[in-house]
């Protein structure tokens, strides 16, 4: 199995139980969901916008939220990850999704920056000496200033957000924040 199968796999296979033992340990409060809430919301909205510009195994995007960070998708689900912990109101649950995000998503960003190395050569390499990896740049550099009429896929599309299924995210954190409420509910209710 290649490396970056590998930790795909386990992401997904360790996730799980994580997600379980956050919502068993959490103590949501109606106070800490609500500052979660925000959190989460620009998570989505980074996310989203990433989406209407990626065109998977197609070209290297370069435009939009990936002009600051060669991982917007990611660096939005830190903010998921960052709301949930808030809205969870447990160090314990919080200090897990933290070092599951932080293990698992490293590993997989550099897995991918391989891939991309290998398919996109020398474009790649130049794209990732002017954009960070996670944490986004604001400062345009002369280099980075691109014509975005000739660039491919320069412009968000609405189209291609619902191609890379990106909605799907919403419709998970619907659900994550009513097993929350869930759990606040049997705290309040039962006292565990």
């Amino acid at each position: 199995m290649s490396e970056r199968k590998f930790w795909m796999r386990w992401r997904v296979r360790v996730g799980y139980p994580v997600a379980v033992a956050y919502w068993l340990l959490a103590s949501p409060t109606l106070r800490s969901i609500a500052y979660g809430v925000p959190v989460v919301v620009l998570g989505l909205a980074i996310r989203g916008a990433a989406a209407g510009y990626l065109r998977k195994d197609r070209e290297l995007a370069t435009s939009g939220p990936y002009a600051r960070t060669r991982n917007p998708l990611y660096l939005g689900s830190a903010f998921l990850a960052a709301g949930f912990i808030v809205a969870g109101h447990s160090w314990i649950a919080g200090a897990l999704v933290a070092v599951y995000f932080g293990v698992f998503y490293y590993a997989v960003m550099r897995n991918e920056e391989r891939d991309l190395h290998d398919r996109f050569g020398p474009a790649f390499d130049d794209y990732s000496r002017r954009v960070p990896l996670f944490f986004p740049g604001f400062r345009k550099k002369a280099s980075q200033v691109t014509d975005p009429v000739s660039t491919p896929g320069a412009n968000f599309s609405g189209a291609q957000y619902r191609r890379n299924r990106e909605y799907q995210a919403l419709i998970g954190v619907i659900a994550g924040l009513a097993t929350l409420f869930l759990r606040m509910w049997i705290h309040a209710r039962w006292g565990y």
